[in-house]
């Protein structure tokens, strides 16, 4: 199961993105914010930030998460990417409710971001500095 693992944290981060593309589109239609628009009823614009700051965030979490399972420990790399998904949907949730409130998630989230690319990295340099 360990070697599945990262996979199965790579198509969470995918639904977490699906999943905020969905919430956008809805407050789209719910608060009448017609394309190309990115701003209009408050709510609109936190489901909008929320996409958007998890876009960012993917974009560097599945080239840490790609290397930490490369270079280093799928198990670790996955439980690792786990802590992401928990930390990104905390976020997300909380930012949609209450913007104040999304520390939390985004620390959690960083933790295992950073986990991801601390493993990537110091597998690398073993790899490199080994052969």
């Amino acid at each position: 199961m360990s070697q599945h693992l990262p996979a199965v944290v790579a198509l969470l981060a995918v639904l977490l993105q699906l999943g905020t593309m969905f919430a956008v589109g809805r407050a789209r239609m719910r608060y009448g914010v017609k394309a190309p628009a990115t701003s209009g009823h408050p709510d609109f614009e936190r489901a909008f930030r929320v996409q958007m700051n998890t876009l960012e965030a993917v974009l560097v979490f599945l080239p840490s998460l790609w290397l930490a399972v490369q270079y280093g420990s799928p198990l670790w790399a996955g439980l690792a990417g786990l802590v992401w998904v928990v930390g990104r949907v905390w976020y997300a949730l909380a930012y949609l409710k209450d913007p104040a409130k999304r520390e939390g998630g985004f620390m959690l989230g960083s933790i295992g971001w950073l986990a991801t690319l601390a493993i990537g990295v110091i597998g690398l340099a073993r790899a490199i500095f080994a052969g």
